[in-house]
């Protein structure tokens, strides 16, 4: 059976400024143009390759989703998982870049392609893997391999190896184990690679279209995806489990002065008036159908606003 994985070429400052921030855990894989799209299977291995005089795999992690981002969306999305210090360092990188590749400047775009990864391991010097011995010497964009034949089973075994022997991935009859650590997972243990709180964000913003789900206001830099059930009160990083929302409609929603019923309504709770004398905003805004994704299991879950009605909602 077929097992599709990607190997892509990156640097050895990348390597460097990543394998060193082991807290970093969703990653930023990205392009300085938006115009070619990144298709994949979802969490599927996602290799990275060393250049010249390297020629290695040096980590892996799992493909999540493709994205066009402003940079500035991308820089406070993910942050130091675009493997750079600041955002002023991402923005020379991609003007740098553009001007080596000679970028058409006139349309004044600043948003960027973006592969973003979850669950990233790295190797330690020493122990990378030789890269792919039909790899082309030219080749600059991601190449498909298939990891159950050939030399794409060889190198996927090595990762899956060097990786186990580390205890941070091993591997499974999917190919897609990880082990999961942190006090709220207690003993590592084997899971299936699924969004972060930064993929969350970005997945969330594209299945409502980059539109508020009450107010349809489309304006990016007022956007903010909210969970319906937190995740520390054990709310998954899951679509199924967000909203697009307006940020001030998303700040009502978490403190409970706002809701979305199982019906799909927005309401407003009484308490908006009588705590702060105000509300004349919202109210107009109370009993209005909620618009969710087209697709059904990005729709927000019942049993997750029902949660919100019981336990948040200040009714």
């Amino acid at each position: 059976m077929a097992v599709t994985g990607t190997i892509a070429i990156t640097d050895e400052g990348w390597y460097d400024f990543l394998s060193e921030r082991p807290e970093v855990t969703e990653l930023n894989f990205w392009t300085p143009s938006a115009y070619r799209s990144f298709r994949a299977p979802p969490f599927s291995p996602f290799l990275f390759k060393l250049r010249a005089p390297h020629n290695a795999v040096c980590g892996f992690a799992y493909f999540a989703q493709f994205s066009r981002l402003p940079d500035w969306l991308a820089w406070e999305t993910f942050a130091l998982g675009n493997g750079c210090a600041s955002f002023a360092e991402m923005h020379a990188r991609i003007a740098r870049i553009r001007a080596r590749i000679r970028y058409d400047a006139t349309t004044g775009s600043d948003e960027i392609g973006c592969i973003q990864l979850v669950s990233p391991v790295f190797f330690p010097r020493g122990y990378w893997i030789p890269q792919p011995t039909d790899w082309r010497p030219r080749t600059q964009t991601p190449v498909k391999y298939d990891l159950a034949v050939g030399e794409g089973r060889r190198v996927w075994e090595a990762c899956l190896a060097q990786a186990a022997s580390s205890a941070v991935a091993v591997p499974s009859s999917d190919l897609l184990a990880v082990v999961e650590r942190g006090p709220r997972y207690g003993d590592p243990r084997l899971v299936r690679p699924r969004l972060g709180q930064a993929t969350f964000r970005v997945a969330v913003l594209d299945a409502y279209a980059r539109g508020c789900a009450v107010t349809e206001e489309h304006s990016l830099p007022a956007l903010e995806a909210s969970h319906i059930r937190p995740f520390a009160q054990e709310g998954p990083h899951e679509i199924s489990n967000g909203l697009l929302l307006r940020s001030d409609l998303h700040r009502l929603f978490d403190t409970g002065y706002v809701t979305v019923t199982p019906s799909l309504r927005f309401e407003v709770s009484a308490r908006l008036r009588q705590d702060f004398q105000n509300g004349r905003t919202y109210y107009p805004l109370h009993g209005a159908r909620v618009r969710v994704p087209p697709i059904a299991s990005h729709q927000p879950a019942k049993m997750l606003l029902e949660w919100h009605n019981e336990h948040v909602f200040r009714g």
